[in-house]
């Protein structure tokens, strides 16, 4: 199971027009395709008492947007400020495309010692969502990643061999990834970890406990698709977010409404390696295969982190046996839209509020 890309290479799709759909509609700023994204913050008055920042700028392999609500500007975009910070420094610490960082490092030999506390807890979280997902959710599947980007970069445009597919595939389990003490090995050479089905959410949570800390009870952060919201906008109304339309023509699936709490969406529509789409970024850890029953997922909890892994999650399983998983699950709730136009929301979606 991959997702975005966390400070991707150069092989990555950015679908930048699907990002400024989502951000109108959550007041963030409309841009046209033309226009840059701007690198200083906006800042409008509502009233005597409130302001509305927003800022918007490249992070994390796509656009991060920040709207807070405050009554003093100048605190308000100081907090922005730290945030942005706490998401460059965690995506320095944890991007596996730096060959300087812990993860690069873990993957290159197969044992970190002293491993970061922010890696440590990252890492910590997927093994157990790879337990109760009983291995849909699995971060080993680096080599079937990087096998199905060689395949389809060296000019060949086919995919790989069922002999190539089954090598990669000996190198991907989980339960091989060994966490003892302040130390995380591999149990067989070759293996690998990527942590983007994950990570993202992990750095919006912690950008958005930065704003917190500073005072800013009102805000919305939004990592391409991850989004956290705190408190209200406004009109003490919760926020408001559309469902993204994987065709993007606004034909939007659903708009939800949050105050504390996070949503995520995987879609097949995002990354991908060929044309036909067969071969995407999201992977079944279990058979090597991009899974083709869901066109995308989106999952409301309570932190982005969760969302994140979730959604990935219950894209690798089929779309019913995805939404029992979370109907299992507490204070969690889904929407998976289907192949031959199906909408299958867990039991709770529509009453969620979070």
């Amino acid at each position: 199971m991959e997702k975005n890309g966390l400070l991707s290479d150069t092989s990555r799709i950015m679908d930048r027009r699907s990002f400024l759909k989502l951000s109108g509609l959550l007041g963030i700023g409309f841009f046209s395709a033309g226009v840059a994204i701007p690198a200083g913050a906006e800042a409008v008055r509502f009233n005597r008492k409130l302001y509305k920042i927003s800022k918007t700028r490249l992070a994390m392999g796509t656009f991060v947007s920040m709207t807070v609500l405050h009554e003093s500007k100048d605190q308000a975009q100081e907090a922005m400020g730290e945030a942005f910070l706490e998401i460059d420094r965690l995506t320095r610490a944890i991007s596996r495309f730096d060959t300087t960082t812990a993860v690069a490092q873990l993957n290159r030999e197969g044992v970190l010692k002293d491993v970061p506390p922010e890696l440590a807890e990252v890492i910590s979280r997927s093994l157990v969502y790879y337990r109760i997902s009983d291995g849909a959710f699995d971060i080993t599947v680096k080599p079937i990643v990087d096998l199905f980007k060689e395949k389809f970069s060296n000019g060949e445009g086919r995919g790989p061999s069922e002999a190539e597919l089954q090598n990669a595939l000996r190198l991907v389990n989980g339960a091989d990834v060994e966490f003892t003490g302040n130390t995380i090995r591999f149990s067989r050479p070759g293996m690998g970890i990527t942590l983007d089905g994950i990570a993202k959410g992990y750095i919006v949570d912690r950008a958005s406990a930065v704003l917190s800390r500073k005072g800013i009870k009102n805000h919305l952060i939004n990592a391409g698709g991850d989004i956290r919201t705190a408190g209200n906008r406004r009109d003490g109304k919760p926020w408001t977010i559309a469902i993204q339309d994987p065709q993007k023509q606004k034909r939007y699936p659903d708009i939800i409404h949050l105050t504390d709490g996070a949503v995520a969406t995987s879609g097949n529509y995002e990354i991908y390696f060929d044309r036909e789409k067969m071969f995407h970024h999201i992977v079944d850890p279990r058979n090597g295969q991009s899974p083709e029953e869901s066109v995308s997922v989106s999952v409301v909890t309570e932190t982005a982190m969760e969302a994140d892994a979730l959604s990935t999650t219950v894209f690798v399983m089929a779309p019913e046996l995805g939404t029992r998983f979370i109907n299992s699950r507490p204070r969690c709730e889904s929407l998976v839209l289907a192949k031959g136009n199906r909408k299958i929301h867990s039991a709770g979606w529509k009453s969620m509020t979070v």
